[in-house]
């Protein structure tokens, strides 16, 4: 006899429900920003690192060419990210915050840091620690 397949106790599955969560979360946190999540990392990394290269940012957030391409030519469009030349190679240009963008991540740090926790609501510490933890290692 074949296990059962029940849909609700897969991974998948459960990865989807907990993303569609997780997006709400963001989406009525940071509604006032008009950003995509990937329009926030994209913010985020740049804010923690500072000028990148955009293939550089891209695979720091995990975005691919495409992706980071469509993300960035958004944020340059309304003001919040600069292309400028890379002063180490001339071939190469860089990505970095606008005063726009440096002071919106700054008005949008403690909605980032209440996305996550809103997200985690439901663990207690530990939980939250372990479940990061395990999170971090399937990425």
């Amino acid at each position: 006899m074949t296990a059962r397949y029940v849909l609700e106790d897969q991974i998948g599955h459960l990865f989807r429900r907990s993303h569609q969560r997780a997006s709400q979360i963001f989406q009525e946190n940071f509604a006032d920003a008009d950003l995509t999540p990937t329009q926030w990392a994209a913010l985020a990394k740049l804010y923690e690192r500072g000028a990148l290269s955009q293939n550089h940012l891209g695979r720091l957030t995990a975005m691919d060419p495409a992706t980071i391409q469509g993300v960035a030519r958004r944020l340059m469009k309304r003001g919040l990210v600069e292309r400028r030349a890379d002063p180490d190679d001339r071939r190469r240009a860089s990505l970095d915050l606008s005063g726009a963008g440096r002071d919106l991540c700054e008005a949008l740090h403690a909605a980032a840091f209440k996305v996550s926790a809103d997200t985690l609501e439901p663990l207690d510490e530990a939980e939250q620690r372990q479940f990061l933890a395990l999170l971090r290692k399937l990425a």
